[in-house]
């Protein structure tokens, strides 16, 4: 038998086994056959022209899920829906930087980056919010439709300027970094969960050198050690003066004080995250979109995958995990089996811990950030959330 034949047989067979995965799919999904894209012709007529239009060539009403492996389904399990459950079509509250408190079952937020409907600017903070995900699971067992939860506001201290990303708790607070305002200096801080919502910067420079704009953090697993992205985008905002600083990630011990850099050679350092066992780093590199200097798809739309070194932390061994097909990827966040998932142009993608994309919860919309909750994976898209009640779990973000 030759090897062409043989080829033949095993394609046939692993179509067959996918054929009998997609008969399975959760309510609404829809099975992308990569073997059925890989050539198009030339006379097709949907080219792809600009990133941020995503790919749908069922031509599928959004939201809804997108298998590209069966291995999604994994995540997914057999009924796993997606569904609105808060909106504002005038704000855009829902960007970035989400802590869901498991004792409370509330999930905090911010709006900070949001370009249309943000109003956040050199002159005016952003928008720190939350949700209660007890209202959202009794509204949801009400309907079988989409609901609309009202999202309250945390008025916190003037120290807090432009929130755009968080992790936590941590050791009981919320853990978020800010970008800075105008003058104000970029910075860490702990924020209390509970009200009135008491704050505590801990750090808010670099050897007496302001930070640009703080955008992400994460905790390095089994330690208290702090990481962060520190991006232009405050100045191509127009809510930051020009940077002074190279766009660097950072380690931040605050029981010593130390600041160091552990990672550059990025155009925009965005989300962080890392592996279960803390090995393993993750950086998603937002450099195709530049603020006002426009939009310029030959720049990184990229996930980059790090060693941590286990004696200096450093990253090293840099490499590219995955590239994002639509928009950037922004928001990153793991689940307990080493999956990837990250806030895209078209919603929230998902590659395997090897770097193949598996599935997307296509909103397509801008979907910067997510978070695991009790409820499901709770999606941030700018003038809306959604909940997709998924069976994996995150992995555990609090450090007490």
């Amino acid at each position: 038998m030759t090897k062409s034949v043989v080829g033949a047989i095993l394609a046939v067979a692993f179509r067959l086994a996918a054929a009998s995965y997609v008969t399975a799919l959760p309510p609404g999904a829809v099975y992308i056959d990569p073997l059925l894209y890989n050539v198009v012709g030339a006379n097709y007529t949907k080219w792809r022209n600009s990133s941020v239009v995503g790919f749908n060539p069922t031509n599928t009403t959004p939201p809804f899920i997108q298998v590209f492996d069966p291995s999604f389904l994994d995540i997914t399990g057999p009924s796993a829906t997606i569904r609105k459950i808060a909106s504002n079509p005038g704000f855009a509250f829902a960007h970035t930087a989400p802590i869901y408190v498991s004792d409370l079952n509330l999930v905090f937020f911010a709006n900070t980056g949001s370009v249309k409907l943000g109003y956040n600017s050199w002159y005016n903070n952003s928008f720190v919010g939350m949700i209660n995900m007890t209202e959202v699971d009794m509204a949801l067992a009400s309907t079988t439709g989409n609901v609309n939860i009202q999202v309250q506001t945390l008025n916190l201290s003037d120290d807090v300027q432009m929130v755009s990303g968080g992790t936590g708790p941590y050791k009981g607070d919320l853990l978020f970094v800010t970008g800075g305002r105008a003058l104000l200096p970029p910075s860490i801080v702990r924020v209390n969960p509970s009200p009135p919502y008491n704050t505590t910067v801990i750090l808010d420079n670099f050897l007496g050198r302001q930070f640009n704009s703080l955008d992400d953090i994460k905790i390095l697993p089994g330690t208290d050690i702090m990481f962060f992205t520190d991006p232009a985008y405050g100045w191509l905002g127009d809510w930051r003066p020009e940077p002074m600083l190279p766009s660097q990630v950072y380690r931040f011990d605050s029981s010593t004080g130390q600041v160091r850099v552990v990672a550059d050679q990025f155009v925009h350092p965005n989300g962080i995250a890392f592996a279960p066992d803390g090995k393993t780093a993750f950086i998603t590199d937002t450099g195709i979109f530049g603020g006002f200097l426009g939009t310029n798809q030959t720049l990184p739309a990229t996930i980059y995958q790090f060693d941590v070194d286990p004696t200096t932390q450093s990253f090293t061994n840099r490499r590219v995990f995955a590239y994002a097909d639509s928009g950037a990827p922004d928001g990153i966040q793991l689940d307990t089996k080493g999956n990837v998932y990250s806030g895209c142009a078209d919603g929230i993608d998902v590659w395997n811990s090897k770097g193949t994309l598996i599935g997307k919860f296509y909103i397509n919309s801008a979907s910067g950030q997510l978070i695991f909750t009790k409820s499901g994976l709770v999606i941030l898209s700018e003038t809306e959330m959604y909940v997709t009640n998924i069976q994996a779990h995150g992995m555990t973000l609090a450090t007490w």
